[in-house]
């Protein structure tokens, strides 16, 4: 398999926390970037869309979820820590799940549903950094 080439400059990203009856996605990443760590569903802005219209879709794709965005819980800017990494601004929103049941697409390999104040407890689960705090930020948003 061809490695991905990356960008020269910083790729625009969603990401949607999504909750449940209490309880927030989680999703594992089954490629690079993040191979094998439990993040929130989304992925890169096309140009033309809103941030709205490209969590909507980034989620449906990865997930076939319908959700309703609520608010945005907070962003997170990921470095290149090596040659030819990524440079990614992501702007984390707080969505509720509103129809379906999860149906992964290939860019992922599990989902979990866990609720917010067990995630410190989550000690065998490898999570992207800065999870933890835009879980919490989008829960206060969502009245979780």
């Amino acid at each position: 398999m061809a490695a991905v080439v990356q960008p020269t400059h910083p790729q625009l990203a969603v990401s949607a926390a999504i909750f449940r009856d209490g309880k927030v996605l989680l999703v594992r990443r089954a490629r690079s970037p993040a191979k094998g760590f439990y993040s929130l569903p989304g992925g890169r802005v096309e140009f033309g869309e809103s941030l709205h219209q490209a969590l909507e879709r980034e989620v449906d794709e990865e997930t076939g979820l319908e959700i309703d965005i609520i608010a945005l819980a907070g962003w997170r800017e990921v470095l290149p820590a090596t040659a030819g990494a990524g440079h990614y601004l992501i702007m984390s929103f707080a969505a509720r799940w509103t129809a379906k049941e999860p149906a992964l697409n290939d860019e992922l390999d599990d989902y979990r549903w866990i609720a917010p104040d067990a995630l410190a407890s989550l000690g065998d689960l490898k999570l992207t950094g800065g999870l933890e705090e835009v879980i919490q930020s989008a829960a206060r948003l969502i009245g979780s």
